[in-house]
């Protein structure tokens, strides 16, 4: 099943995930579910907030991202209640965007390496470090379930800059081939 996906200015993007158990119902369906929705709309990574549900739970396939680096070829993960214990490394910008806010990129930095503990989606426990663009994607994801969009990483103009998109995105004013939910939980079709 695809979800759709909740866009900006949707209260549920901005909330504190909260933890699940291996008892979560319907947990590997969601997870199937998550996939499809991803690939259906073209990501690379998806957070369970961006389809409507507060949990601790993100997803990543860089399998479209072989061309860049063979070595994302075979990725694909599920992060169940995720923690990211350490950020190291050089801080650098990167060109971002988000499912949740369409038509929007912008360079955000970040560190270029970090420790995560995760479970997977057979309850088993991880604790692994990432770098390069593997951290990028993970803490992008991650920042999701805490309520964080790549955009408040920016700086203060440029927020004020992309304020007028924002404001549209949460009005429907973009276009995507992929349903979305608006603010109000107003469903747009593809």
């Amino acid at each position: 099943m695809v979800f759709p996906i909740y866009v900006y200015g949707h209260p549920v993007l901005r909330k504190v995930t909260g933890i699940i158990d291996k008892d979560y119902k319907d947990l590997k369906q969601f997870i199937a579910d998550m996939f499809e929705t991803m690939d259906d709309s073209d990501g690379i990574g998806l957070a369970s907030p961006q389809v409507g549900k507060s949990v601790r739970l993100f997803i990543v396939d860089t399998s479209t991202l072989k061309d860049e680096d063979p070595l994302l070829k075979d990725f694909k993960k599920v992060f169940i209640n995720p923690s990211i214990i350490e950020r190291i490394g050089e801080i650098t910008p990167f060109n971002e965007g988000c499912l949740s806010i369409p038509g929007i990129r912008e360079d955000v930095s970040r560190e270029s390496k970090i420790r995560i503990s995760y479970y997977d989606g057979d309850f088993n426990f991880y604790d692994e470090w990432y770098d390069g663009i593997l951290s990028r994607i993970i803490q992008h994801e991650y920042d999701h379930l805490d309520g964080i969009l790549f955009t408040d990483h920016l700086a203060s103009l440029k927020k004020r800059l992309l304020k007028n998109k924002l404001n549209g995105i949460s009005k429907g004013k973009f276009d995507v081939d992929y349903k979305t939910v608006l603010p109000g939980k107003r469903v747009r079709s593809k």
